[in-house]
């Protein structure tokens, strides 16, 4: 079978529906229609049912995900290993946001590394959706993000709770955003919240979808925005930013997503020591 009609197939699954999946493999809607007919041909059953709220799987369709995935991995493990340095006895590939490396995975890596030196790591960063597909496809051993999807075959677990505070460049007492304030993209949850504390809010005159970049620009120019506690402590103890008084703050859950069923090996290991890391965060607290 052509690896790239179960891509294709995987890709679906993770958009939700064949315009998203187009627009990730870079596509017409049609190539993926016409893929995905070719390979119902082959299969010789129909894998998607197809309505006006997108795309879900038929029984069929979830029975041939996890040979579809298993067969991408293969491929994908394949290129990974022959390029593999001499002595590598594994791999592992560990994707998160921008804002989940900072101050948290950036700081499980080299506690990996040391474990376990004979493991070649590939890292990454995305948002969710990217994040998602690559767990599906095979791509990622284990993704770390605040809005996870449920999908077959996947595990997702807590690890903690991220508190997003608003903070300024200089003391504000008003607690809702003022001029030079930055919306950063921390998800669906964060802007359904966001709207929500503050209805009268008329947009941002600049948004970011990466936090690192909106943190630098406020740093660099002055402003202010939201961003995760244990981010920004450092430079609250330097007195570089401040806490805005009164703001709302906002809980965003922090999770890692896995292949289900693996119990041993290179993920489980990293897995062990992310839970572990996580659980340093919740025992200290956030600052």
């Amino acid at each position: 079978m052509d690896t790239e009609l179960a891509r294709t197939f995987l890709t679906v699954v993770s958009a939700g529906n064949f315009s998203g999946a187009a627009d990730r493999l870079h596509v017409s809607q049609s190539t993926v229609s016409t893929r995905i007919n070719v390979l119902e041909e082959q299969l010789r059953c129909r894998l998607f049912v197809r309505n006006k709220a997108g795309t879900t799987l038929t029984a069929a369709g979830h029975r041939f995900q996890r040979h579809a995935a298993t067969l991408v991995q293969t491929v994908v493990q394949a290129h990974h290993d022959i390029g593999l340095p001499e002595g590598a006895a594994g791999t592992l590939a560990v994707g998160g946001r921008i804002g989940l490396w900072e101050e948290f995975l950036l700081r499980w890596l080299p506690s990996m590394q040391r474990a376990r030196p004979d493991v070649s790591i590939r890292i990454e960063s995305a948002l969710e959706p990217e994040l998602m597909h690559g767990l599906i496809e095979g791509r990622l051993d284990i993704g770390v993000m605040y809005t996870p999807q449920s999908r077959p075959g996947l595990k997702v677990e807590h690890l903690f709770d991220d508190r997003l505070v608003m903070i300024a460049t200089d003391a504000q007492s008003a607690p809702e955003p003022q001029s030079g304030y930055v919306l950063v993209d921390w998800g669906s949850e964060f802007q359904a919240r966001h709207s929500a504390s503050f209805p009268d809010f008329g947009g941002a005159l600049l948004s970011a979808n990466v936090g690192w970049l909106g943190l630098q620009h406020i740093l660099e120019h002055g402003g202010s925005g939201y961003f995760p506690a244990r981010i920004i402590a450092p430079h609250l103890a330097a007195g570089t930013l401040h806490l805005v008084e009164d703001a709302p703050h906002f809980i965003m859950p922090a999770y890692a997503i896995s292949r289900a069923g693996t119990q041993d090996g290179p993920q489980a290991e990293a897995l062990a020591m992310i839970r572990e890391m996580a659980g340093t965060l919740l025992s200290i607290g956030s600052p």
